[in-house]
Formats: structure tokens, C-alpha cells, sequence
């Protein structure tokens, strides 16, 4: 059977959530483990919050690379790659003892998330179609946003009861069910003119400036934020990411980032809104050690506080989708994104006694959940949709790299903040700064989707 006559199946769907869960669920469950895995292996804060933000950071680099690379050489090759990659990653993680195949392990966890997100999204678009293609969309939401709300639970649970290692043991299961479902379908290229020339100049000013980024922010309060090195380090970020726009414009074929896509608004509107709702995703590393920290839960216990984020996410994602297709795609990502919001602030009021706080961080959480469940399929069709057939890996790519990087950042900026308001303040106003970094990230989201998505997005 070849790509032209084969139409997507239920078991494409599962094998594509299984593997896009092996990054959203499993990976992303370092967040929710952080005193374990310190008391384990006796790495440092400082170490750990770079282990935990290396998934995503080096997600975020590479994957429009390999989206590109999906249209090019094959969206199921790229898949397969990604999956063994998840595989290798997970299994030094398993066999860590110290901070360097922590670091190794995470870094592979990001390469393959890489390969994996922008290659299933383009088949999701080759092999379905229609209301097809977004209820596919729907179950792939499913494995990334709804796998991110069942990953404190479920990291917490694994954790407490069976030792932090075995969620990476599941890691590898799961990605080798996710290739034997997906081995039976054809391969899935997109028509390309020309002869590929890899960008490798914007790539190193890309990776220079965002790792220059990242150590800014992981790194700062250590190194000082007025040190040489720091200003040394954010003058090159400044300045490479001024040379990455010029250098990337004036390219011709295949540039890393194509400035053109972002021409269309509602692909503008959803890329940069996606960015800062995945950044509050440090809103999970603060929560979570803060009630370890500063009110005594346990893995498992701070993991059951957001048992109604998972119920929430899940069960809204189809509404989702199903709103949208009622009241068009700008509408659902707005109130999801204001759900998300309150949701968040909520967690912000430390200084509610242990009952009260624990009942406002569920509810908190609930909130948090039901509005990222509204926003993840209308933003996704929305980025899908708005990109030429020819370029959805690139495009792909390029929207889900906002999803790793701002990921990153919300994590780093988050755990950076709290790390730093609770070296000359409580563990109490320390979470508090922490959330409130997370709803202004949130309220960016939501600006964005108001003055960049139009009421009705036209697919191309």
C-alpha cells in the first residue's frame, strides 16, 4: 500500500500519541520528581534545573531541522528515529548514577521529542483529512497536553511507589509499541523543487544565542547577574538573535526558520500564543516543590493535586475541537487561555493555611487543565491548517519548537525565580513570585491570540 491510496487509521492515531507521550508524560515528569532524584544522585539544584530544561531546550533547537528534514527524507523515518533516540535517552537516565548521563540522557530525551512532534503532526495531515484530520489532531492534543496533565500524577505515583527510574522504564516501552503500531504505514514526503543545502550557518547562530539564553537564566544568580560573563553572555544573545533574523531572511533555499510563514496571522497568533502558554508549565515545578518543600507533601501526594488537571484536560480537548468547528478556532483558545490564567493565580495565594491552600491548588489545577484542554486542538489545527502542504513538517516544526522552547523558558525563568526569592525570603513568597512569572506569561498568551488570530482561519 503506498502513501497515495492509504488513509490514516486508529492505530496510526495510538502509535503516534504512544509516541508522543514518551516526551509529554514521561520525560516531562523530571518536574515533579526534583527531591528524589536529588537525594538519588546527589546533584545539585543548579545541575538538576539544567537536566530538567535540557529536554525541552534542546527539543526546541532542533526540531525545525528535523521538520524540514521529515518533508525531505521521510515523516515515518523521522518518527523512527526520534522513537529509538527516546529509547537510548531513557535508558541512561535508568542507568544514571551521577549528573553526566543525567545530562546525556535528558539532552537525547530533546533530540528525539525533535524528530517525534514534527513528523506525526505532518502525518497526521498526509493521511487524514477533514473532520478526520482534526479529531486526529484531537488524540495527538490528547498525548501532548493531556499527557503533560497526567505526567505529575502518574510521575508522582511511579515515583513514590515504585522508584523514580521506572518512568523511564515505561519510557521505553511505550516508544517501542509506538514503532511496531506505526511500522505498517507507508512513508510520507512532501513534493520538494531543488536540491537540499542544509542551513548549518543558521543553525550554530540559532543554538549559540538561545543556549547563551538559557545560561543566563539557569545560571545568573550563581554567576551574578552584573558579572562579566553574564552581560558577556546576554550581549550575545542579543546580538545573535539580531544576526539569525537578517541571516535567515536573506537566505534563499532552505533556511531553518522560513520568516514567510509568519506572514499569515492566525499561524503567527497561534505559534506565539502557544510559546507562552507552554511556558506555564513552570507553573508544575513551582507548585509541586513548593508543596513538597514548604507544606510536606509527598511525590505521590503533590502528583494527586493535579489528579483534576488530567480528568480536566482530557475531557475538554474533544469539547475543543468541537467548538471550534461551531464558533470557529480564535473564540475556544481565548477562553481556554483565561481559564488557564485564573487557574494559575490561584495557586499564587501561599498564604492560605494547609487546607485551604491544598483545596485552592486543586481547583487551581482543575482550571489549569480545563483551559489548556479548550485551547490544544483549535491552536493546533489553527498552525496545521494555516501552513502550505508543502512546508507542514517545516511549519510543524516551527510551532512546536515554540511549545519546547517555551517550555524551557517557563520552566528555567520559573524554578530561576523561586530558587531565587527563597535564598532572602520563605519557601511561602518564593512560590508566590514563582506563579506570579507564570500568569504573566499567560496573559502575554492571551494578548497575542486576541490581536493575531481573526474570527475565521482559512485553511491552505
Amino acid at each position: 500500500m503506498d502513501g497515495t491510496t492509504y488513509r490514516g487509521t486508529n492505530k496510526l492515531i495510538i502509535g503516534i500519541v504512544f509516541g508522543v507521550i514518551t516526551f509529554w508524560l514521561f520525560a516531562q515528569a523530571m518536574v515533579n520528581i526534583v527531591p528524589a532524584v536529588q537525594r538519588d544522585l546527589g546533584v545539585n539544584m543548579g545541575t538538576l534545573n539544567i537536566a530538567i530544561s535540557l529536554t525541552s531546550l534542546f527539543s526546541g533547537l532542533f526540531i525545525v531541522v528535523a521538520g524540514g528534514l521529515a518533508d525531505r527524507l521521510g515523516r515515518k523515518k523521522i518518527t523512527y528515529i526520534g522513537l529509538i533516540l527516546s529509547v537510548i535517552g531513557s535508558l541512561l537516565l535508568v542507568l544514571a548514577q551521577g549528573s553526566i548521563l543525567l545530562i546525556i540522557g535528558r539532552a537525547l530525551q530533546g533530540l528525539s521529542a525533535a524528530c517525534i512532534m514534527p513528523a506525526t503532526i505532518a502525518l497526521m495531515k498526509a493521511f487524514f483529512e477533514g473532520g478526520e484530520r482534526q479529531r486526529a489532531l484531537s488524540y495527538w492534543s490528547i498525548g501532548s497536553w493531556g499527557g503533560s496533565g497526567i505526567t505529575s500524577f502518574a510521575g508522582g505515583a511511579i515515583a513514590t511507589y515504585m522508584g523514580w527510574k521506572w518512568i523511564f522504564i515505561f519510557s521505553i516501552i511505550f516508544a517501542l509499541l509506538a514503532m511496531w503500531l506505526i511500522r505498517e504505514v507507508p512513508e510520507s514526503k512532501a513534493e520538494t523543487k531543488g536540491k537540499f543545502k542544509f542551513d548549518f550557518g543558521g543553525l550554530a547562530i540559532f543554538i549559540v544565542a538561545i543556549l547563551s539564553l538559557n545560561i543566563v537564566i539557569t545560571q545568573g544568580e550563581t554567576l551574578g547577574w552584573t558579572s562579566p560573563i553574564t552581560l558577556i553572555l546576554m550581549a550575545v544573545v542579543i546580538g545573535g538573535i539580531i544576526a539569525f533574523v537578517r541571516y535567515e531572511k536573506n537566505r534563499e533555499q532552505t533556511p531553518l526558520i522560513d520568516f514567510k510563514l509568519f506572514k499569515n496571522k492566525s499561524y503567527t497568533g497561534a505559534t506565539i500564543s502557544n510559546f507562552f502558554l507552554n511556558a506555564v508549565a513552570g507553573t508544575l515545578i513551582v507548585a509541586n516543590t513548593y508543596v513538597q518543600v514548604g507544606r510536606g507533601f509527598t511525590e505521590f501526594q503533590s502528583g494527586m493535586l493535579s489528579i483534576g488537571y488530567l480528568i480536566a484536560v482530557l475531557s475538554l480537548i474533544r469539547v475543543g475541537e468541537k467548538v471550534m468547528q461551531r464558533v470557529g478556532a480564535r473564540n475556544p483558545m481565548i477562553w481556554g487561555t483565561i481559564s488557564t490564567l485564573i487557574g494559575v493565580a490561584i495557586m499564587g495565594v501561599t498564604f492560605l493555611p494547609d487546607l485551604w491552600y491544598t483545596i485552592a491548588v486543586f481547583l487551581g489545577f482543575i482550571l489549569f487543565g480545563l483551559g489548556l484542554g479548550m485551547y490544544a486542538t483549535p491552536s493546533t489545527d489553527t498552525a496545521v491548517s494555516s501552513s502550505p502542504d508543502n512546508k507542514v513538517g517545516e511549519a510543524s516544526g516551527i510551532y512546536k519548537m515554540a511549545s519546547s522552547l517555551g517550555n524551557a523558558f517557563g520552566i528555567a525563568i520559573s524554578g530561576t525565580v523561586y530558587g531565587a526569592v527563597a535564598a532572602f525570603s520563605s519557601v511561602e513568597v518564593a512560590a508566590t513570585a514563582g506563579i506570579i512569572t507564570n500568569v504573566i506569561f499567560a496573559i502575554v498568551s492571551l494578548i497575542s491570540i486576541i490581536a493575531l488570530v481573526p474570527k475565521h482561519v482559512e485553511s491552505r
